[in-house]
């Protein structure tokens, strides 16, 4: 049985650090209004980018289930994935997830969302990538370096 060295303990919470900017433009452009038109081409965009969050993140999440490692907080890691996505980002899923925060900021029409968008990459980094890229780094010494040498961290 596993214990603490085989969790990641994560400084934010993913959902909340890439949530709570978008929420933040959201109540900025009620209050506020929107200082730009986004226009039409908004709507498209957003549905694309709805799209590829479905299909990347769902391949993603396919490959936890298929090497029996953990993917929640609190969960254990067993494997390092290298495989499907993973071959082009080291954080798939928060690539898919910001893709997402970009589709509710555009479908929802808030250029406040989309001005706070770096935040949102920034907290996510800090939050939760760092602390990850620590425990893998740990958990897995050379073979995590020599991946984190050939892939980058977003795309």
């Amino acid at each position: 049985m596993g214990g603490a060295q085989d969790v990641v303990a994560l400084r934010l919470w993913p959902p909340v650090a890439i949530g709570a900017p978008l929420l933040v433009g959201w109540l900025a452009t009620a209050r506020w209004g929107d200082p730009v038109d986004l226009g039409g081409w908004r709507v498209p965009v957003g549905w694309a980018l709805v799209v590829f969050f479905l299909g990347w993140n769902g391949w993603s999440l396919s490959l936890f289930g298929r090497h029996g490692t953990g993917l929640l907080p609190g969960q254990e890691t067993h494997a390092m994935i290298v495989e499907g996505p993973y071959r082009l980002s080291r954080n798939p899923l928060y690539v898919g997830l910001l893709a997402l925060y970009l589709a509710l900021a555009l479908l929802g029409s808030t250029t406040w969302g989309l001005v706070l968008f770096p935040v949102a990459v920034l907290l996510v980094r800090w939050g939760a990538i760092a602390p990850e890229e620590r425990f893998l780094r740990t958990r897995f010494g050379a073979r995590y370096d020599d991946y984190a040498r050939r892939v980058r961290r977003w795309v």
